[in-house]
């Protein structure tokens, strides 16, 4: 193996990092705070995809001289619908559910199937795409074997900067400290006169505004279908135990030594066979590290 193909797979790695990241973050967030199994998050995050296809469109019609900047109003746009949907899901169903693992996780999962049949009425069966803005075309030539597009480098970037808004949020802010006074003692908090049905609500949406940002990402690596989510979220949810389900810095820790372990697996094993070996890897770890690599210590 040259030099050239191992650099190549470690930014093919780093790729695969972005979109598992953007999603786990959200889903630990929730799993960690509520143990919610939202099994509709891959369909959240596809309709994050969505909402950056429909930007480009609306752009490409009303707005041609601005659609150097479409793909930047698209990712809000798609946090914020996300997000607004997810805040409607917890309050008109999710809040049922709660302290009831199973119940939420056939409900979220009937929930995705319909959302895909919805995709299909709306988008079309078809796979749709969007156009690279200008200045995210072309790539990096670090060596002459070696080009970067420029589009995945903006993604990493767009991931870094996700995850340290996440961390101001959640350590430096009044709602984050409401956030993890729930998450470590619900009672307490209750008690202490913090309305956790409004954090629960609150810190439902940012989990899935979240997958939005991660489906505008994805926007720039693949096209978009209704089963699109699915092909994600065992992946995500595999990321989340593996680092922890309560600490975020094991689930990006965690998101970012999957997507390197696939890569490298796929230099000499098939795709299926690499993610099988993935899989494997992460039940012996369980098996010695039930909590996950990062666990923390809560009250329940």
């Amino acid at each position: 193996m040259t030099l050239d193909t191992f650099l190549t797979q470690v930014f093919n790695g780093l790729s695969l990092f972005t979109v598992l990241a953007l999603m786990a973050i959200g889903l630990a967030i929730v799993f960690g705070l509520m143990g919610v199994i939202n099994m509709a998050h891959g369909e959240l995050m596809a309709l994050g995809a969505y909402m950056t296809y429909l930007t480009s469109l609306v752009f490409a019609r009303y707005l041609p001289s601005l659609m150097g900047a479409y793909f930047l109003v698209g990712i809000v746009v798609a946090f914020v619908v996300t997000g607004a949907v997810g805040f409607v899901l917890e309050r008109s169903m999710i809040r049922f559910l709660y302290h009831r693992p199973l119940d939420t996780m056939l409900a979220t999962w009937g929930l995705s199937l319909v959302l895909q049949q919805l995709y299909r009425q709306l988008f079309g069966p078809i796979d749709v795409s969007v156009p690279t803005v200008s200045w995210l075309q072309g790539a990096w030539n670090p060596t002459p074997g070696i080009a970067i597009p420029l589009s995945r480098i903006f993604i990493i970037g767009l991931t870094l900067a996700v995850a340290l808004a996440v961390y101001l949020f959640l350590f430096r802010s009044r709602w984050g400290l409401r956030i993890r006074s729930v998450m470590q003692n619900r009672a307490m908090a209750g008690a202490a006169g913090i309305n956790t049905e409004r954090v629960d609500a609150v810190t439902f949406a940012v989990g899935c505004g979240l997958a939005g940002i991660a489906g505008s990402a994805l926007t720039m690596l693949a096209s978009t279908g209704p089963v699109t989510g699915q092909q994600y979220i065992v992946d995500t949810f595999i990321v989340v135990v593996f680092g922890g389900v309560e600490s975020l810095v094991g689930t990006f820790l965690s998101a970012f030594s999957i997507g390197q372990l696939q890569s490298m697996f796929e230099l000499v094993l098939s795709g299926s066979m690499a993610k099988a070996a993935i899989l494997l890897l992460v039940i012996v770890a369980l098996y010695f590290r039930p909590n996950g690599l990062f666990a923390l210590k809560v009250r329940r």
